[in-house]
């Protein structure tokens, strides 16, 4: 769950969100290379989500922003200010971290307020900024509990205020709904996008989760290998992957071959088996190319004789209430397949056939 170190100086009033820039940084332990000439920038009241699998460089990344490691090479500003060999207490930011670790022995009130507080606030004043947040987060009435007797929900709903109570230019969210459960995780990245959009807050939070980064980002920064693999919006992600890694690591992509036989403007026809789309052409060459299929662009038939389509076979069916989860066999190779609001799963070993949409989930990856 969420432990937050408020990370502010004393004496923080109403501010604007301030941009984060990075400019060429790397992050060296040793002879190992954790973050590699990064240079990114996100603006003020954005949130922008570090994505990637693990060890890619992601949460280093954002320690760098906090203060917390300290860039090896490269310049990091925040609002224009230059803060790269600054301290976490000089950088005007909050993190919440993965793990709850709220004082036990504090009431919630008390959680909240022990920022301020150590930083030179008046009890008065310190309990008065901490209501001012608990209200704003929805947790008013419960500020005399101890954090042992609410919801993990509510727990991190605290960490946030603990976080927000001396109003940082930027808010930091490491893993924030790790140790949450899946109906839970998207009510509270619910939350935190609508506190982030309502308050105009500069944002960058760090998952390994495709879906929960899909959900609350205005951009994403896609990390592999402690470099950018790609950046831009949720949907230029999905629908425009820069490369296999991308395409694959976002959305459960199937990499199939095609093989591009003429361009015509912007668009190219692209051959499956027997079967032929016009998808972007990405600036891709005549010849084979690399496609990513995303599971709910795949379409199939019963009619295992359909015109036009590959032929197939389904090797597995799971019902999963909203979805049904196909794989299925077929000449180009092994199938994941996703079909809504279907009641009646198609049986194991029933001939399909298969289509594709053109206009939606089909992207040639480019230089692939």
């Amino acid at each position: 769950m969420s432990s937050v170190h408020s990370l502010s100086r004393p004496g923080a009033s109403k501010k604007q969100a301030a941009s984060v820039q990075f400019r060429n940084v790397t992050k060296r332990y040793g002879n190992v290379t954790a973050v590699d000439d990064v240079s990114f920038t996100i603006e003020p009241g954005q949130l922008v989500t570090l994505l990637g699998p693990s060890g890619c460089g992601k949460t280093t990344t954002l320690r760098m922003i906090a203060g917390l490691e300290m860039a090896s090479e490269g310049q990091i500003l925040i609002g224009g200010r230059d803060v790269t060999n600054l301290s976490a207490a000089d950088r005007d930011v909050s993190m919440v971290f993965q793990s709850y670790a709220l004082f036990p022995h504090m009431s919630v009130l008390e959680n909240v307020a022990y920022g301020p507080s150590v930083q030179g606030a008046s009890k008065k004043d310190a309990y008065e900024m901490a209501m001012e947040k608990l209200s704003l987060i929805g947790l008013k009435g419960l500020e005399k509990r101890a954090p042992s007797e609410l919801s993990g929900g509510q727990q991190q709903r605290v960490a946030v205020a603990r976080a927000l109570v001396l109003e940082p230019q930027v808010l930091l969210f490491d893993e924030p709904l790790s140790n949450l459960d899946a109906k839970l995780r998207r009510r509270v990245r619910e939350d935190i996008r609508e506190l982030q959009q309502s308050l105009n807050l500069t944002v960058a939070y760090v998952t390994h989760d495709q879906e929960e980064a899909l959900a609350v980002s205005d951009h994403i920064i896609v990390m592999s290998n402690a470099r950018i693999a790609q950046t831009g919006t949720p949907r230029e992600l999905y629908e425009e992957p820069a490369d296999l890694f991308v395409a694959d690591f976002i959305g459960d992509a199937n990499i199939i071959s095609g093989d591009l036989v003429s361009v015509s403007g912007p668009t190219a026809q692209v051959k499956i088996g027997n079967v032929s789309l016009l998808l972007p052409h990405r600036n891709a060459g005549h010849g084979t190319v690399k496609l990513a299929v995303r599971p709910d662009a795949i379409f199939l038939d019963e009619n295992a004789a359909a015109p036009g389509a590959l032929a197939g076979t389904v090797r597995k069916a799971s019902y999963l209430g909203t979805q049904v989860e196909y794989e299925v066999d077929s000449a180009i190779g092994e199938l994941f397949v996703v079909q809504y609001g279907r009641k009646e799963p198609i049986a194991p070993g029933t001939p399909v056939s298969i289509s594709f949409a053109e206009q939606r989930g089909v992207a040639i990856v480019p230089n692939a």
